[in-house]
Protein backbone atom coordinates (compact mmCIF):
# COMPACT_ATOMS: atom_id res chain seq x y z
CA UNK A 1 0.00 0.00 0.00
CA UNK A 2 2.98 2.53 0.88
CA UNK A 3 4.60 1.81 -2.51
CA UNK A 4 1.60 2.39 -4.12
CA UNK A 5 0.88 5.71 -2.82
CA UNK A 6 4.96 6.89 -3.10
CA UNK A 7 4.16 5.55 -6.95
CA UNK A 8 0.96 7.57 -7.04
CA UNK A 9 2.77 10.65 -6.08
CA UNK A 10 5.67 10.37 -8.25
CA UNK A 11 3.37 10.61 -11.41
CA UNK A 12 0.54 11.74 -10.23
CA UNK A 13 1.22 14.63 -7.86
CA UNK A 14 1.09 17.82 -10.76
CA UNK A 15 -2.59 16.56 -11.61
CA UNK A 16 -5.83 17.91 -10.13
CA UNK A 17 -6.69 13.91 -8.58
CA UNK A 18 -3.76 15.12 -6.12
CA UNK A 19 -4.49 18.23 -5.37
CA UNK A 20 -8.14 18.16 -5.82
CA UNK A 21 -8.57 15.10 -3.69
CA UNK A 22 -6.30 16.48 -0.93
CA UNK A 23 -7.57 20.02 -0.84
CA UNK A 24 -11.55 18.70 -0.76
CA UNK A 25 -11.04 15.81 0.97
CA UNK A 26 -8.11 16.38 3.63
CA UNK A 27 -8.80 19.61 4.41
CA UNK A 28 -10.29 21.01 8.27
CA UNK A 29 -9.77 24.80 6.77
CA UNK A 30 -12.09 24.01 3.88
CA UNK A 31 -14.55 25.95 2.47
CA UNK A 32 -16.58 27.73 -0.62
CA UNK A 33 -18.54 31.14 -0.02
CA UNK A 34 -20.59 33.64 -2.97
CA UNK A 35 -24.12 34.00 -4.49
CA UNK A 36 -26.00 32.21 -6.77
CA UNK A 37 -28.03 34.16 -9.38
CA UNK A 38 -31.23 33.41 -10.39
CA UNK A 39 -30.28 32.83 -14.41
CA UNK A 40 -28.23 29.91 -13.06
CA UNK A 41 -24.81 31.45 -12.95
CA UNK A 42 -22.97 31.53 -9.90
CA UNK A 43 -19.47 33.25 -8.52
CA UNK A 44 -17.63 30.98 -5.51
CA UNK A 45 -14.76 31.64 -3.40
CA UNK A 46 -12.77 28.43 -1.98
CA UNK A 47 -10.32 28.20 0.07
CA UNK A 48 -8.29 25.07 1.47
CA UNK A 49 -5.67 24.46 3.83
CA UNK A 50 -4.72 20.79 4.76
CA UNK A 51 -4.06 19.77 8.26
CA UNK A 52 -0.59 19.84 9.52
CA UNK A 53 -0.84 15.68 9.72
CA UNK A 54 -2.05 15.20 6.76
CA UNK A 55 0.88 17.15 5.13
CA UNK A 56 3.48 15.24 7.04
CA UNK A 57 2.16 11.76 5.53
CA UNK A 58 2.41 13.38 2.32
CA UNK A 59 5.38 14.78 2.84
CA UNK A 60 6.97 11.76 3.85
CA UNK A 61 5.72 9.88 0.90
CA UNK A 62 6.85 12.17 -1.45
CA UNK A 63 10.45 12.39 -0.41
CA UNK A 64 10.38 8.39 -0.50
CA UNK A 65 9.09 9.09 -4.28
CA UNK A 66 11.95 11.32 -4.70
CA UNK A 67 9.94 14.15 -5.35
CA UNK A 68 11.43 17.81 -3.90
CA UNK A 69 10.56 18.84 0.22
CA UNK A 70 9.81 22.18 -1.17
CA UNK A 71 7.16 21.02 -4.16
CA UNK A 72 4.15 22.34 -3.47
CA UNK A 73 1.09 19.85 -2.45
CA UNK A 74 -1.81 22.40 -3.57
CA UNK A 75 -0.99 23.80 -6.73
CA UNK A 76 -3.61 26.58 -7.20
CA UNK A 77 -2.82 27.71 -10.94
CA UNK A 78 -2.83 23.46 -11.86
CA UNK A 79 -6.42 23.12 -9.73
CA UNK A 80 -7.43 26.30 -11.34
CA UNK A 81 -6.95 24.83 -15.11
CA UNK A 82 -7.98 21.86 -14.89
CA UNK A 83 -11.69 23.38 -13.26
CA UNK A 84 -11.68 25.43 -16.19
CA UNK A 85 -12.27 22.44 -18.22
CA UNK A 86 -15.71 21.36 -16.13
CA UNK A 87 -18.84 21.26 -17.46
CA UNK A 88 -20.96 24.67 -16.57
CA UNK A 89 -17.25 26.33 -15.27
CA UNK A 90 -16.62 30.10 -16.86
CA UNK A 91 -13.57 30.49 -15.23
CA UNK A 92 -11.35 29.67 -12.14
CA UNK A 93 -8.32 31.64 -10.55
CA UNK A 94 -6.50 30.19 -7.78
CA UNK A 95 -3.33 30.99 -6.04
CA UNK A 96 -1.01 29.45 -3.60
CA UNK A 97 -0.39 31.47 -0.62
CA UNK A 98 1.86 29.00 0.76
CA UNK A 99 2.51 24.91 -0.28
CA UNK A 100 -0.51 23.82 1.62
CA UNK A 101 -3.23 26.44 1.57
CA UNK A 102 -4.81 27.89 -1.59
CA UNK A 103 -7.43 30.33 -2.31
CA UNK A 104 -9.71 32.10 -5.30
CA UNK A 105 -12.57 32.73 -7.62
CA UNK A 106 -14.45 30.06 -9.82
CA UNK A 107 -17.55 31.55 -12.06
CA UNK A 108 -19.59 29.15 -12.96
CA UNK A 109 -21.64 30.03 -16.12
CA UNK A 110 -24.89 27.33 -15.15
CA UNK A 111 -24.75 25.72 -12.23
CA UNK A 112 -26.96 23.09 -13.26
CA UNK A 113 -24.50 22.17 -16.19
CA UNK A 114 -21.70 22.50 -13.46
CA UNK A 115 -24.07 19.66 -11.18
CA UNK A 116 -25.26 17.18 -13.08
CA UNK A 117 -21.94 17.07 -14.57
CA UNK A 118 -22.88 18.18 -18.47
CA UNK A 119 -25.13 15.35 -18.70
CA UNK A 120 -22.13 13.11 -18.10
CA UNK A 121 -23.51 11.14 -15.17
CA UNK A 122 -26.09 7.85 -15.92
CA UNK A 123 -29.23 8.95 -14.66
CA UNK A 124 -29.51 6.36 -11.50
CA UNK A 125 -26.36 8.54 -10.31
CA UNK A 126 -27.19 11.98 -10.84
CA UNK A 127 -26.45 13.91 -7.31
CA UNK A 128 -28.56 17.50 -7.85
CA UNK A 129 -31.70 19.02 -9.31
CA UNK A 130 -31.63 22.70 -9.84
CA UNK A 131 -34.65 24.44 -10.42
CA UNK A 132 -35.51 27.84 -11.24
CA UNK A 133 -38.77 29.71 -11.29
CA UNK A 134 -40.55 29.73 -14.42
CA UNK A 135 -40.36 32.69 -16.30
CA UNK A 136 -37.83 34.46 -14.39
CA UNK A 137 -39.37 33.94 -11.15
CA UNK A 138 -37.99 34.30 -8.20
CA UNK A 139 -38.49 30.91 -6.66
CA UNK A 140 -36.36 27.66 -6.98
CA UNK A 141 -35.28 24.35 -5.26
CA UNK A 142 -31.23 22.76 -5.22
CA UNK A 143 -31.16 19.28 -4.24
CA UNK A 144 -27.79 17.48 -3.58
CA UNK A 145 -27.97 13.78 -2.62
CA UNK A 146 -24.52 11.85 -1.98
CA UNK A 147 -25.05 8.31 -1.46
CA UNK A 148 -22.79 5.08 -1.46
CA UNK A 149 -24.63 4.25 -4.80
CA UNK A 150 -23.32 7.35 -6.70
CA UNK A 151 -20.49 8.33 -4.69
CA UNK A 152 -18.05 6.58 -7.27
CA UNK A 153 -19.40 8.06 -10.08
CA UNK A 154 -19.50 11.59 -8.89
CA UNK A 155 -15.22 11.13 -8.37
CA UNK A 156 -14.80 9.63 -11.63
CA UNK A 157 -16.63 12.55 -13.60
CA UNK A 158 -13.61 15.25 -11.28
CA UNK A 159 -11.07 12.68 -12.19
CA UNK A 160 -10.63 8.98 -12.45
CA UNK A 161 -7.23 9.25 -10.44
CA UNK A 162 -9.44 11.02 -7.24
CA UNK A 163 -10.58 7.35 -7.23
CA UNK A 164 -7.70 5.54 -6.81
CA UNK A 165 -5.89 8.25 -4.59
CA UNK A 166 -8.89 7.89 -2.33
CA UNK A 167 -9.08 3.86 -2.42
CA UNK A 168 -5.28 4.01 -1.11
CA UNK A 169 -6.18 5.74 1.71
CA UNK A 170 -9.55 3.61 2.13
CA UNK A 171 -12.28 5.73 2.23
CA UNK A 172 -15.35 3.99 1.30
CA UNK A 173 -16.88 6.70 -0.97
CA UNK A 174 -14.11 5.85 -3.28
CA UNK A 175 -14.11 2.16 -2.70
CA UNK A 176 -17.72 1.04 -2.05
CA UNK A 177 -16.60 -1.09 0.94
CA UNK A 178 -19.63 -1.13 3.99
CA UNK A 179 -17.55 0.37 6.40
CA UNK A 180 -18.81 2.34 9.39
CA UNK A 181 -17.56 5.49 10.52
CA UNK A 182 -16.02 4.38 13.55
CA UNK A 183 -14.48 1.06 11.78
CA UNK A 184 -13.19 3.55 8.92
CA UNK A 185 -11.14 5.85 11.41
CA UNK A 186 -9.83 2.29 13.23
CA UNK A 187 -8.83 1.40 9.98
CA UNK A 188 -7.29 4.92 9.16
CA UNK A 189 -5.64 4.58 12.87
CA UNK A 190 -4.28 1.05 12.48
CA UNK A 191 -2.46 1.73 8.98
CA UNK A 192 -1.85 5.29 8.94
CA UNK A 193 -1.42 6.59 12.74
CA UNK A 194 -4.21 7.85 15.30
CA UNK A 195 -2.86 11.40 14.61
CA UNK A 196 -4.05 10.89 10.76
CA UNK A 197 -7.59 9.74 11.75
CA UNK A 198 -8.21 12.33 14.48
CA UNK A 199 -8.02 14.80 12.18
CA UNK A 200 -9.64 13.45 9.47
CA UNK A 201 -12.26 12.74 12.49
CA UNK A 202 -11.99 16.46 12.91
CA UNK A 203 -12.25 17.76 9.85
CA UNK A 204 -15.23 19.93 8.46
CA UNK A 205 -16.28 21.02 4.84
CA UNK A 206 -18.33 24.44 5.22
CA UNK A 207 -20.50 25.88 2.54
CA UNK A 208 -22.12 29.76 2.80
CA UNK A 209 -24.00 30.22 -0.22
CA UNK A 210 -26.61 33.23 -0.79
CA UNK A 211 -29.56 32.77 -3.21
CA UNK A 212 -31.49 34.93 -5.37
CA UNK A 213 -34.20 35.30 -2.88
CA UNK A 214 -35.02 34.95 0.46
CA UNK A 215 -34.50 31.21 1.66
CA UNK A 216 -37.56 29.83 2.68
CA UNK A 217 -36.32 26.48 4.16
CA UNK A 218 -32.64 23.96 4.43
CA UNK A 219 -32.35 20.38 4.82
CA UNK A 220 -29.37 19.50 6.22
CA UNK A 221 -28.18 23.27 7.10
CA UNK A 222 -29.43 26.43 7.99
CA UNK A 223 -30.56 29.43 6.85
CA UNK A 224 -31.01 33.82 7.64
CA UNK A 225 -32.19 35.69 5.02
CA UNK A 226 -30.67 34.54 1.24
CA UNK A 227 -27.93 32.88 2.79
CA UNK A 228 -27.75 29.01 3.44
CA UNK A 229 -24.91 27.19 5.74
CA UNK A 230 -23.87 24.36 5.36
CA UNK A 231 -21.77 22.12 8.14
CA UNK A 232 -20.54 19.09 6.87
CA UNK A 233 -18.28 16.34 9.05
CA UNK A 234 -15.35 15.23 6.32
CA UNK A 235 -15.86 11.88 7.37
CA UNK A 236 -19.72 11.63 6.79
CA UNK A 237 -18.91 12.27 3.32
CA UNK A 238 -15.55 9.66 2.68
CA UNK A 239 -17.83 7.08 4.46
CA UNK A 240 -21.27 7.52 3.55
CA UNK A 241 -22.92 5.03 6.14
CA UNK A 242 -25.87 7.35 6.19
CA UNK A 243 -26.70 9.15 2.23
CA UNK A 244 -26.19 12.57 2.81
CA UNK A 245 -29.04 14.60 1.38
CA UNK A 246 -29.52 18.75 1.18
CA UNK A 247 -32.04 21.01 -0.18
CA UNK A 248 -33.30 24.41 -0.51
CA UNK A 249 -36.12 26.15 -1.17
CA UNK A 250 -36.26 30.40 -1.99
Amino acid sequence: MFAALCYHYKVKLKTLAITLAASVFFSCAAGISGPLRADGSAEIAVNASLEPHIVGLIRNLAILAGIPPDQALLDGAQIAQAMTEAPGVESARLENLNPTTVQGQVRISQVSGFLDGGGGLPGAARFAVFEQGAQGGQGGRLEININRENGQEILALLSPDVVSYLSVLMAPLATGENLSRNEYLFLVGAVFSSAIANEIAGSRLRASIEFPAQVRGVRGGSFSGNRADFDIPLVDLLVLESPLSFEVTW
